[in-house]
């Protein structure tokens, strides 16, 4: 079923099971959660549920869905450097990734969430997480993130309180949440 601009939005039960997805994914970063099924693709349903009218937001997609959010939502489209809501329909790439905003030490807020569909949550290069919420370090390995985006997100991530927060969305709608206090090692991991 093809969704259109018009009458496009999540009902209200599903945008509160997706809101309740990202909670848990932030609380327990690495550990999948399940979005719920939609006639939306599944990286698309953070931003459907958490977007309003004062949330920039940002889409780099080829499908052009820039309509239907924006309908949805009604929140404001914003350039990739000031979006508080990056949603990457399609691979991203570290330039990309580099120039989202990461707030600052006193406006930590103002960091962006980036939303990134990748192809599965296993099956990739591994990496290790450790840090708040994760009890022991575990591995985690999504197929089709870049293995080199891990050392743009170390990076914007530094400067403690400031920095990015990323969920990684299969196509199933699984969907793995990673804080900006999520530890991610990506050094060789056996």
């Amino acid at each position: 079923m093809t969704v259109t601009a018009l009458g496009a939005a999540l009902r209200p039960d599903q945008a509160q099971r997706v809101f309740r997805a990202v909670l848990d994914a932030f609380a327990r970063p690495g550990i999948p959660v399940t979005l719920p099924h939609t006639d939306f693709p599944a990286a698309l349903l953070p931003v459907l549920s958490l977007a309003d009218l004062e949330t920039g937001i940002h889409l780099l997609d080829d499908d052009s869905w820039d309509t239907v959010v924006a309908v949805a939502t009604g929140a404001p489209a914003a350039t990739l450097q000031s979006a508080k809501y990056v949603t990457a329909l399609r691979p991203l790439t570290a330039a990309e990734l580099g120039a989202v905003a990461i707030g600052t030490a006193l406006a930590p807020e103002s960091g962006a969430t980036v939303i990134c569909a990748v192809a599965a949550l296993s099956g990739g290069p591994a990496v290790r997480l450790s840090g708040p919420g994760v009890r022991e370090p575990i591995e985690f390995a999504p197929a089709g993130f870049d293995s080199g985006l891990w050392s743009v997100r170390e990076r914007l991530v530094a400067g403690f309180p400031a920095g990015i927060d990323v969920l990684l969305v299969d196509p199933d709608g699984g969907m793995v949440g990673l804080s900006r206090t999520t530890v991610v090692d990506s050094r060789k991991v056996n």
